[in-house]
């Protein structure tokens, strides 16, 4: 089994439709099919909550005013269907902006003997950067696939996948990433 996995963050279609970029789905498209190609596992961290949010707090100025409210069910959480989960792959809930925050994603990876992700999602400064961090810190190798991250802060993108991120992993284009 191999030792990298690709994780497809947050791509649901109500994030989707928040960051509008025709261009971007394509792009995640070759990532995924690339990572099929090679055999690794695609992992898709996408964030949720129980009927009546009771993981949320108030205090939370991210979640906070979705806490004590039950969201009807819809396909706007579900993964946008241009990069949807193929059979065996797999998808992670959690509950913060971290793919590490409330899922069960580190015992998922470390039982599979995954040392390696490469991070792709929406958005940059959100999921990517927190999920790097968390993964850093956790020993895991990192790859970002800069170009199938997007943010609405373009520069805020930029300084992430060309200043900040290489501190802590390789950062490449799609097109460049041979697993």
């Amino acid at each position: 089994m191999t030792t990298t996995a690709l994780l497809v963050m947050d791509v649901q279609n109500s994030v989707v439709a928040r960051y509008p970029d025709p261009d971007y789905l394509p792009r995640l498209r070759l990532a995924v099919d690339t990572a099929h190609a090679a055999g690794l596992r695609v992992i898709y961290p996408s964030v949720g909550f129980r009927p009546g949010a009771p993981e949320i707090d108030p205090r939370n100025k991210m979640f906070g005013r979705l806490a004590g409210v039950t969201l009807p069910r819809s396909d706007a959480m579900e993964v946008h269907p241009a990069v949807a989960p193929a059979d065996g792959d797999l998808v992670v809930t959690k509950r913060r902006v971290s793919a590490f925050a409330g899922s069960d994603l580190d015992l998922l990876l470390r039982s599979q003997h995954i040392d390696h992700l490469v991070l792709t999602g929406i958005a940059t400064s959100g999921v990517v950067l927190s999920t790097l961090r968390q993964a850093a810190d956790l020993d895991y190798t990192l790859t970002v696939l800069a170009d199938a991250c997007l943010d609405n802060d373009p520069e805020v993108h930029r300084v992430l996948t060309e200043k900040i991120f290489p501190m802590q992993a390789d950062v490449l284009p799609v097109g460049d990433w041979k697993p």
